[in-house]
């Protein structure tokens, strides 16, 4: 992620490069509540400048919502 951090805020590296830290921090490190936020800005991210691309925001709320009901907050997951 650091390699990527220097890079412009519309750089398509870096914003899948946060993508990746999401993950790794979710199924790797078992954290939900650390990839949470992370998903969250990703999704901010693509919505501002990729918003046609629809096949990745979707895989990106997906991944917030499994999130959540992993925090056992389910309710939210569904919205």
């Amino acid at each position: 992620w650091k390699t990527y951090l220097g890079r412009p805020e519309a750089d398509e590296y870096r914003c899948k490069g946060l993508g990746v830290l999401g993950t790794a921090l979710w199924k790797g490190g078992e954290n939900p509540e650390e990839a949470l936020p992370v998903f969250e800005t990703n999704l901010a991210l693509y919505r501002r400048y990729w918003s046609l691309n629809e096949d990745i925001i979707l895989n990106v709320q997906g991944n917030i919502a499994a999130c959540l009901d992993d925090l056992g907050r389910l309710d939210e997951s569904l919205v």
